[in-house]
């Protein structure tokens, strides 16, 4: 990277602005310019020096995180990591704040153990580096910052080996499998709530803290004709149900006969994220090979790439979202640079493609 990312922090707890400055400036392409116990404190140091990213609480005193939030959005718009706490209410208001702008959410860092305190430099790290490419406007993004400071990046291979054949499987059941990150709620809401009840069951990875998937998943039940819920380990994928992988799990395809089944289960972080898209998709070539539809959309980093080329390997059709509507176009880039999409599209052509090429 070229030059560090400034970043303001707003908080109304003193040790958690000190605790977020420490993890954030321990990273050499970051900068904290200034921290601000409150919205309106938040808003005069604006007005001298505009961040490139803000690091928002949802509940503080004076002006709550989502009213700045919106004013921020609809006034001068400016990148925004919401970093809330593990709360029912909270993650309803967190989820609000990806409709009202926000461009990544994260649960507040844990402090209690050495693994947790590096895995949350890990996210809190990159959420704000991925917030920082995020287009707000139609600025055209002309790169993706590499991410090369802390703790090694695992492969899939922590969770599934990978195969060294794909057999062919007779099972004609199909199965959509769909990863995202930074701009993916929005785009996965859009892509759902196209698609009639009668499609193959969909199994999706959002990069997303514990806590929030659930939000999430309720929300989109109520959005669109498929019965849509947070994954628990055993549950079934069929048609007309969509299963979000946990936050802080990875999820797997499983097939029993003709039926596919979903395992939950806990793991290093594989390319810095739990749940890893890589692990979805490649159980998905596994387990359902040519029956399989992958779909990589938009996210920072290299997450799904590889496992979208698995797919394509083992017979499947597979999708990378298109640089203009991504948010971020880092994942679905990696992918196109693989040579492991069949197709790239917008996102709004994804439904009708699905319709008439994979039904």
């Amino acid at each position: 990277m070229s030059k560090n990312i400034r970043v303001l922090i707003v908080d109304d707890s003193a040790v958690v602005r000190q605790s977020l400055s420490a993890i954030l400036e321990s990273d050499p392409h970051i900068e904290v310019m200034g921290t601000a116990a409150d919205p309106l404190i938040a808003v005069k140091k604006i007005m001298k020096e505009v961040p490139d990213v803000i690091t928002l609480d949802i509940e503080m005193p004076r002006m709550d995180g989502l009213t700045f939030l919106r004013k921020i959005m609809s006034q001068h718009p400016i990148p925004v990591v919401v970093i809330s706490s593990l709360t029912t209410e909270g993650t309803e208001t967190a989820m609000k704040a990806l409709e009202y702008g926000a461009s990544e959410i994260i649960g507040k860092p844990a402090m209690n153990a050495a693994q947790f305190i590096n895995e949350s430099k890990i996210l809190l790290c990159d959420a704000v580096k991925a917030a920082s490419q995020a287009k707000l406007t139609r600025l055209k993004i002309s790169h993706t910052p590499q991410v090369d400071w802390v703790a090694p990046k695992f492969s899939a291979d922590v969770i599934l080996q990978k195969s060294t054949s794909y057999k062919k499987i007779i099972s004609t059941e199909k199965i959509i499998a769909l990863g995202a990150s930074t701009g993916g709620t929005e785009a996965i809401r859009a892509f759902l709530k196209n698609l009639p009840a009668k499609m193959p069951g969909i199994a999706i990875v959002q990069h997303m803290p514990e806590g929030f998937t659930r939000s999430f998943a309720n929300s989109l039940n109520n959005l669109c004709e498929l019965e849509v819920k947070e994954a628990e380990n055993g549950d079934r994928l069929y048609q007309g149900r969509v299963l979000i992988a946990p936050g802080n799990k990875h999820m797997l395809l499983k097939r029993t006969g003709k039926e596919y089944t979903v395992e939950v289960r806990e793991g290093p972080l594989v390319n810095r994220h739990r749940p890893s898209v890589d692990v979805l998709f490649r159980s998905a070539a596994r387990y359902a090979g040519q029956n399989a539809m992958g779909i990589l959309l938009t996210g920072m980093g290299n997450d799904g790439a590889k496992g979208l080329l698995e797919m394509k390997e083992a017979g499947a059709s597979t999708i990378a979202q298109d640089e203009a509507s991504s948010v971020v176009f880092g994942m679905p880039r990696e992918a196109i640079k693989l040579g492991a999409a069949k197709e790239v599209l917008p996102i709004d052509q994804m439904a009708p493609y699905l319709l008439k090429n994979f039904i």
